[in-house]
């Protein structure tokens, strides 16, 4: 055996395919996390569900004499699992000269994962098992190598504070079952290179690394029990990993299926959905439950897998927590009947909430901030989640008063406009963020015990009632071309506050390269749906039903699975037109979870059956075992890239989002509305535009106009006096403010002071350090009468 691999460093490292057939983990105290995608072993995750430590686990078959095959490009192969929502995984590998039969479970109480393989067919042919290691989340400066560890091999590998062993024993005997093994680098002396030129195993290498490192090991016999371990170093990889062997495999795969079955029972009541979708729900709920961590409980990442992971090393941005998606799957657990674990996502938002009452764009499990954006419906979220406990009596003891006044303050305070939408991307005004923030405002007055409950609600009001204002939009194109008058836009400038026509200024769309800018009023999304969900808007509406027309002209894709809907017009986020790998530039592909919130708008439009419809169109999506992906392909086929049309493309799979969206809206049709609408929000709006008694002005919405009869209110964060006067500055008044709800200052004009002048115009001085800010304003008031729109 050759001390040192040739070829340091290999080639540069990837991630592999996003295409996982299944994901799991074990409900004991192991901290391990599996994928599988093309009839392996992919990433493996470990101690924490954000951290990836392999890019794959595979097996060759050879004879020794020429014959080999890599089992992943096979593609002859057959999964199933022991019942709907149970994450143990069988695999039948088919081949004219052999069937490999694996059966793969983590051990539920050792950082371990286990693999029994059955090799049968022609006698001289052997098996082999190929390990990438990325540990640390990269395949960069791992080192490899074979280690005897007490008289028994190991395949070990190391990284910083992260090691792996990979031990093999007889199926009977329980002894070492490695015959030859070697360590090499990726692309230059790793085994799939020595077969690759020699056709059969010739290279025995001791070490290899630091560099993209890979190992292979060769089986002694045709029916093998391997054991991937986890630690701090490798010997206590090797430790766990050889005394997970020591069981027979049977004992360990029948408690861990066991062990899921019961918590199915006990979370799970498929009796809130219809029959039809009743094992489909299941699996959601075990993707749901997968992608919770261990160490921070309720802390979930968006996905277990790598967008186009195969032209990458960065793991990307789908291992992080996002409160938005946390709430949104927290809420499918609620209605699923998994209370305790929607209450774990409570608690750890609560306690990775800011001291200004924000939650992080994104961030790791711990807290620690990623990236740095804004995006109010994440802030509004967790208070509609701490309400939807509250109203099914599921807080349990959790006191969250103080979150909500803090999160709600902080809305108000830098609302309505948000840095950026919910898809990461366009600041400014959007609808489904207004829609989730307007109904933290209504489901939090309740919550917060606030002393001044009717200031918020008349604030969510206002906020309601100027949605067309700042929305809607006429593009005469658009309106010519699809026979519409009015519609809602994916995004208006900050600038509608004050101007209307700004709503045709350009906003940013990322995703293409260099600055690319669109009139905002050309810009369609699906996002306007929300308002109608929540109760805002009647489906009948007429801006609704406008919007609906221009979404299924530009995004509505029917493919062979069904009907689909892309995110908005001139999407850059999915593979180019040639099927290569999204690599900051793209087409953007239809999203599953899209069809599913198309779905909630049947159901609140009385169509059921439509509904139904397209919960089956999401099932068709899904990849094996009912894994609903991020996107679909939406073109003609292209093998190459193993790209079908309506089936998953090389994006996020499975996407948690879109199976909590899947859930929900089959626990919806039983009920027969959306269960995420808040109770509040649908008894004081009931889908009609609010009477509008009050105006609101901050120093983020200096509000241009008001009407007559209405009152005014500024809102500031401290103490403030306004110097204001009607129509001119000839008999000017001063108005210090009073402290008001969430602790912050409110002046107030009621409408017998504001008499039938047709404007004001005022200045602001902040009482604290004695400076003026926003001189010389002027607010217009028009002489329309408040009134409630049907």
């Amino acid at each position: 055996m050759l001390m040192d691999a040739p070829g340091q460093p290999g080639i540069p490292p990837t991630w592999t395919s996003s295409a996982k057939d299944m994901v799991g983990t074990a409900l004991g105290p192991s901290r391990l996390w599996f994928t599988i995608g093309y009839g392996i072993v992919n990433e493996v995750y470990y101690p924490r569900v954000d951290s990836p430590q392999i890019r794959d686990l595979g097996f060759i078959v050879s004879d020794g004499e020429g014959f080999w095959i890599e089992l992943k490009r096979n593609a002859d192969y057959m999964l199933t699992t022991p019942g709907p929502g149970v994450p143990a995984v069988q695999i039948l590998h088919r081949h004219p000269r052999f069937e490999l039969a694996l059966r793969i479970c983590p051990d539920p109480d050792r950082d371990v994962l286990l693999i029994e393989a059955r090799l049968t067919g022609d006698d001289e042919l052997g098996l082999y098992v190929l390990l990438a290691p990325h540990l640390g989340g990269t395949g960069f400066d791992n080192t490899a190598r074979v280690f005897m560890n007490r008289g028994r091999t190991a395949l070990c590998a190391e990284q910083g504070p992260f090691a792996l062993a990979l031990a093999c024993a007889d199926s009977q005997t329980q002894g070492d079952a490695w015959g030859r093994a070697s360590a090499g680098y990726v692309g230059a002396s790793d085994g799939w290179q020595d077969f690759a030129q020699n056709g059969r195993m010739t290279w025995a290498c001791e070490r290899a690394g630091p560099g993209n490192v890979a190992l292979l090991g060769e089986v002694k016999t045709r029916s093998a029990v391997l054991a991937l371990g986890f630690g701090r170093e490798e010997e206590a990889a090797a430790t766990l990993a050889i005394s997970a062997l020591l069981r027979p495999f049977d004992i360990v795969w029948r408690r861990h299926v066991r062990e899921w079955e019961r918590w199915q029972a006990d979370s799970v009541d498929p009796e809130r959905c219809p029959d039809e979708f009743g094992e489909a729900i299941r699996v959601a709920a075990m993707i749901l439950r997968t992608h919770q961590d261990k160490t921070y409980p309720g802390a979930m990442v968006a996905s277990l897998s790598i967008p186009w992971g195969s032209s990458t090393d960065d793991t990307g941005g789908y291992h992080l927590v996002w409160p938005r998606d946390l709430v949104e799957s927290a809420g499918a657990l609620l209605g699923l009947g998994a209370e305790r674990e929607a209450r774990d996502v409570l608690r750890y938002l609560i306690a990775t909430q800011h001291v200004d009452g924000s939650w992080s764009q994104n961030q790791w499990l711990g807290g620690r901030p990623h990236w740095s954006g804004i995006q109010l419906d994440e802030i509004a979220f967790p208070v509609l989640l701490a309400h939807a406990l509250s109203e099914a009596d599921a807080l349990d003891g959790i006191v969250v008063e103080e979150m909500v006044r803090r999160a709600l303050r902080f809305v108000v305070l830098n609302g309505p406009c948000s840095d950026q939408d919910r898809w990461e991307e366009t600041p400014g005004i959007n609808a489904f963020t207004l829609a989730v923030v307007i109904a933290a405002m209504v489901c939090g007055a309740d919550l917060a015990n606030l002393k001044h409950r009717r200031d918020l609600l008349l604030l969510a009001d206002d906020l309601n009632a100027r949605l067309e204002d700042w929305l809607a939009a006429s593009d005469p194109d658009l309106c010519a071309r699809h026979g519409v008058s009015r519609y809602y836009v994916r995004c208006a400038p900050a600038a509608v506050i004050q101007v209307h026509d700004a709503i045709t200024s350009p906003v940013p769309v990322r995703n293409h390269a260099g600055e690319h800018l669109v009139p905002a009023s050309q810009l369609i999304s699906t996002d306007a749906l929300q308002l109608v969900r929540f109760g805002l808007r009647a489906p009948d509406d007429p801006v609704v039903r406008d919007t609906l027309t221009l979404i299924d002209a530009l995004l509505k894709v029917e493919t062979p699975s069904g009907p689909s809907w892309k995110r908005y017009n001139g999407d850059g986020y999915g593979e180019h037109e040639d099927g290569s790998p999204f690599n900051g530039t793209g087409i953007g592909r239809p999203w599953p979870l899209l069809t599913g919130e198309r779905g909630h708008f049947e159901l609140c439009s009385g169509n059921l059956e439509g509904a139904r419809g397209l919960l089956r169109a999401m099932l068709g999506m899904a990849g094996r075992c009912g894994l609903i992906p991020e996107q679909v392909w939406d073109a003609a086929p292209l093998p190459r890239f193993n790209l079908q049309a309506g089936k998953p493309s090389g994006s996020a799979m499975p996407l948690v989002w879109a199976h909590s969206e899947f859930a929900k809206l089959a626990l919806g049709l039983r009920l027969g509305r959306p269960i995420d609408r808040p109770e509040a929000v649908w008894l004081r709006y009931g889908g009609r535009t609010p009477v509008w008694e009050c105006a609101h002005w901050t120093r983020r919405m200096p509000v241009a106009t008001m009407r007559r009869g209405q009152a005014l209110r500024f809102i500031f964060e401290g103490p403030t006096l306004v110097h204001w006067s009607k129509n001119d500055w000839s008999a000017a008044t001063d108005a210090v403010s009073r402290s008001a709800m969430l602790g912050l200052h409110v002046v107030e004009l009621g409408p017998e002071e504001l008499g039938d002048a047709s404007f004001i115009v005022f200045s602001v001085q902040d009482l604290t350090s004695g400076e003026w800010t926003d001189a010389d304003r002027r607010l217009s008031i028009t002489p329309n009468a408040p009134c409630r729109r049907g």
